[in-house]
């Protein structure tokens, strides 16, 4: 929004030229959304007490019992410092910014009703999976319904190490990129069951993507690196910084101990977002390795219940998602949490090779 306002007074008073650089008004934003939720959080976490907005916490995690009647749905907290910081810092005329807020919101709203369900029934009973599912769905549709309108934008799939090979899936990428989307959702959903386990990792996935939608966004850097030119995209660079900073400072009070969880509302809204951020850099297939470990922890689920089934009753992990597991097998939280960061920043470290690698 100050872009709008400021930059066409530039021609008046040359230091508002400053606001053209995507790099800067992305530091503020990341600056601005950091503070603004430090200085919201404890009023907020006052008021999801007031309100009895409390976890419920699955009897089959018994180390989890003094967790009870911690606040949840805290992902409204960093929506709502998001959200805010990039109305404030981005150009909101660009066709990117508004579809990304369409996601994150959207994805964020199913994971609302969800949480309100849960807490309204005591019992951890939320939406089905077939409703919300079908809410994922509908977000992810619409949005990238939306986006195949936008000029420039291709359905071309860019796949890593083969600079050459972009085959075009044509309506096919509608299906390919819902996949990616409600999968990323999901996967950033079954991470979160430790204190601060899945947001410094989505930190962490936002900075990778911000890398890689500036390179996009970039004539020269996109053609010097092979990168697939997205005229335009570079913009999503000031919502990833909203997003970093909203992530770290909800971080603040969901460190262990925590103060508040972030609820479906925050896994979701945060899963869909780094989706799409990599749907729109055209890094979709590189999502796998900047995500490597929600991809670890959905695959722990997947195989504990196809070996449950094919075994008859056994189990693979003693416990999934993974974090689980080396919680019964007597692990601190907060080993397996630092532990788990630093596995994240490697596979982010890997990705980011990627942009010589080709």
């Amino acid at each position: 929004m100050l872009y709008n306002l400021l930059v066409p007074l530039s021609t008046d008073f040359g230091p508002l030229n400053v606001f053209r650089y995507i790099t800067f008004r992305a530091s503020l934003a990341m600056a601005f959304a950091l503070i603004l939720t430090i200085a919201v959080g404890p009023g907020f976490i006052a008021l999801l007490h007031r309100l009895k907005f409390g976890q419920h916490i699955h009897e089959d995690v018994l180390t989890h019992v003094n967790k009870a009647g911690t606040p949840t749905m805290g992902g409204l907290l960093i929506i709502f410092g998001t959200v805010l910081s990039t109305l404030l810092w981005s150009d909101i005329s660009n066709p990117y910014i508004p579809l990304m807020l369409l996601v994150f919101t959207g994805f964020g709203l199913v994971g609302l009703v969800d949480d309100w369900l849960k807490i309204r029934h005591h019992h951890n009973r939320g939406l089905s999976a077939r409703a919300k599912f079908l809410g994922q769905l509908a977000v992810a549709c619409v949005s990238l319904a939306l986006l195949l309108n936008v000029p420039d934008y291709s359905t071309r799939l860019s796949v890593p190490f083969f600079k050459g090979f972009m085959p075009d899936l044509g309506i096919f990428y509608l299906v390919f990129a819902c996949i990616v989307l409600i999968g990323s959702s999901n996967a950033v959903n079954l991470t979160d069951g430790l204190d601060g386990l899945a947001i410094l990792p989505a930190v962490i996935c936002a900075g990778v993507y911000m890398v890689f939608l500036y390179v996009a966004g970039h004539a020269q850097f996109a053609q010097y690196l092979q990168f697939p030119f997205v005229p335009g995209v570079g913009e999503v660079v000031v919502f990833c910084g909203a997003l970093m900073g909203a992530g770290l400072g909800f971080l603040w009070y969901n460190a262990q101990p925590a103060q508040v969880f972030m609820g479906d509302v925050g896994s979701l809204s945060l899963g869909g977002a780094i989706g799409f951020m990599a749907v729109l850099c055209k890094q979709e297939l590189t999502l796998v390795l900047v995500g490597g470990l929600f991809v670890i922890e959905t695959l722990s689920v997947i195989l504990q219940v196809a070996y449950f089934r094919y075994t008859g009753g056994k189990r693979l992990f003693l416990m999934a998602p993974l974090h689980h597991h080396f919680e019964k097998k007597g692990l601190p939280e907060s080993k397996i949490i630092v532990r788990f960061w630093i596995l994240s920043v490697l596979f982010a470290l890997a990705a980011l090779s990627i942009l010589k690698l080709r």
